[in-house]
């Protein structure tokens, strides 16, 4: 996909004409800019809006630069934008330290690598250091004030229906190009190979096709109570209504010779049809059919208050270390590495409104060179700041492109060949670093989906785990297995990130790590965690639960309680999710 960069002058001219005799140089425009892609414009200007290409009040875009393209899926954008809303929020907004161009820079860099031109980003800054600029500040704040109440919204954007691909408010069907269906809304579709789509995306669980026509008045009637069902069972089942007085070539293949007629379909195969307006029959009949793609899993009702919980969070490292000493023992003054010092700095005095993403390219780079060209004891400050830099999710969605799957996985293999003698410290960023890459909500699917960064990552747990020296590299292993594992975990009813075999793999190392752990209640207390989330619902025939039952898991969990006998987590795992949600039928 193309990535354009459109731009507009919120000054109506008047920058070009007075800015020589006021500012002391020329500026051409007050830069107001937003991305293009794919049909949609977004723009931050009292949040993230997506609108309809040069349909704000501003007119036509003074420009429309090609930035470069794209190949990240679309639901990939649309969950990074997603991830950009905690930063770029209404309160945060300000005209002149964090605007639309910094939210356009930011989310150009993650699709292309690179920012917007320097002339626009640096305007800001390049107006308030001028004689003048204070005094211009008040009177553009008022214009954007002024135009915004006559607009009646942000900037005059109104949002259109029609170009909303948020993860809120998706495309209502599966298309060719990528936009994924929104969970809990119903379906229209209009032709056969948008219905394909669907079923086809449905086949690892349910669907339901509800047949109706522009003349049916009894399936108006039914229409509240199919969204209603749609809104209540989410992702669990995908409801989809079908005009057949549009759809010709549907009601043919169906051979649909009434409205309403509803067709049910389990793992890819059509159950039942009826027809009739019974509102009682729809709605426990698609509630069967869940229950039957989704049947209830042993451990959902047992007392797990560890595991059952849908808010949990994911382990993060935000301890600041001093960055002038980390920067000061590479000796080096590549400005990518200056850049991202200055960015952390900001964004810790300031909040991330006022932090720009820097220039993450060459800072890549720079980390790939350094495994090769700087000694190890320095690797650890390389590691550091790289780790205080993905505290931020605009720097870990970044990094959860699969062009920059290397930059990580260099890290990760360097650490990896140093084996045993790899030095405490070293190692103990290492897997810090690796946990703050899920700061992003990318990285799972983007990440531990490929083998490339999954393998280094497994293997630095698992060897982390054998240093009974230092307890804090087995909490932060224990940390790292959970982000892995809860990450996994949540897709469960759809399509696991992780192979079989490295769950296998995973938890037998854990396993062994509890058996040897004597010491640390914080390092046994994440591997217990760890190991829960690896196991929670986990399908019953699986090799997951053949190992746990070999290496008689539950007793090794409840032989921890002689030595830690304060850990609730112990008989949680141990005698519930272990012996009772895993027994044999």
């Amino acid at each position: 996909m193309d990535v354009h960069l459109l731009t507009y002058d919120l000054s109506g001219g008047l920058a070009r004409q007075m800015s020589m005799s006021f500012l002391g140089f020329q500026l051409d425009a007050i830069y107001h800019t937003s991305i293009e892609l794919d049909g949609v414009e977004y723009v931050y200007d009292g949040g993230i809006n997506t609108i309809k290409p040069g349909s704000s009040h501003l007119g036509r875009p003074m420009e429309r630069l090609h930035l470069g393209t794209t190949e990240l899926p679309i639901e990939v954008i649309l969950e990074y934008v997603d991830s950009l809303r905690s930063i770029f929020t209404p309160a945060a907004y300000d005209l002149f330290r964090h605007n639309c161009n910094n939210f356009s820079n930011d989310f150009a860099t993650f699709l292309v690598g690179k920012g917007i031109p320097a002339h626009i980003s640096n305007m800001p800054q390049a107006v308030l250091d001028s004689p003048f600029g204070k005094m211009l500040q008040p009177q553009l704040e008022s214009m954007v004030q002024t135009r915004k109440a006559q607009q009646g919204g942000l900037l005059g954007i109104q949002s259109d229906p029609r170009s909303q691909p948020t993860a809120s408010s998706a495309k209502p069907v599966a298309q060719a190009n990528g936009h994924s269906p929104t969970p809990g809304v119903v379906r229209n579709v209009s032709n056969l190979q948008d219905l394909n789509v669907l079923l086809e995306g449905a086949q690892r669980s349910c669907a339901v096709v509800f047949f109706t026509s522009a003349t049916c008045p009894p399936c108006k009637i039914l229409y509240p109570l199919y969204d209603q069902l749609a809104a209540e069972m989410g992702d669990q089942v995908t409801l989809i209504k079908v005009d057949i007085s549009q759809a010709f070539d549907i009601g043919q293949r169906y051979g649909v010779r009434a409205t309403p007629t509803f067709a049910t379909f389990l793992q890819g195969k059509e159950q039942e049809r009826w027809s009739g307006a019974d509102s009682a029959r729809l709605r426990s009949t698609v509630r069967l059919l869940v229950d039957m793609a989704h049947p209830r899993h042993p451990h959902e009702s047992l007392r797990l208050p560890h595991f059952a919980d849908p808010r949990v969070k994911l382990v993060s490292y935000t301890k600041m270390p001093p960055l002038e000493k980390l920067v000061a023992k590479m000796a080096t003054a590549d400005p990518a590495v200056v850049g991202v010092k200055n960015f952390i700095e900001t964004r810790e005095k300031n909040g991330p409104a006022q932090s720009t993403l820097p220039e993450m390219q060459g800072f890549s780079a720079f980390m790939r060179n350094a495994v090769t060209e700087l000694p190890v004891d320095v690797m650890f400050a390389v590691v550091d700041l790289f780790r205080c830099a993905l505290i931020d999710p605009r720097v870990s969605g970044y990094y959860a492109e699969e062009v920059e799957h290397r930059t990580v996985a260099t890290l990760l293999n360097f650490v990896n060949s140093l084996g045993t003698g790899c030095p405490y410290a070293l190692r103990l960023v290492t897997l810090q670093m690796a946990c703050n890459v899920f700061t992003s909500p990318l990285y799972p699917e983007q990440i531990l989906a490929h083998s490339v960064l999954r393998d280094p990552v497994i293997q630095l747990v698992s060897t982390s785990f054998l240093d009974d020296s230092h307890n804090n590299v087995r909490v932060a292993a224990a940390s790292l297995l959970f982000n892995i594992a809860v990450s996994n975990n949540k897709t469960r009813d759809s399509s696991e990130y992780l192979p079989e075999s490295d769950q296998v793999e995973l938890a037998a190392s854990v396993l062994e790590a509890i058996t040897q752990e004597s010491s640390s209640s914080e390092a046994l207390q994440g591997m217990l965690l760890a190991l829960g989330y690896l196991v929670y619902r986990v399908p019953m025939e699986s090799e997951l639960v053949d190992l746990l039952r070999t290496m008689d898991a539950q007793d090794t969990v409840l032989a921890k309680a002689k030595d830690f006998p304060k850990e609730d987590l112990v008989k949680e795992v141990g005698s519930e999710l272990l012996a009772k949600g895993l027994r044999r039928k």
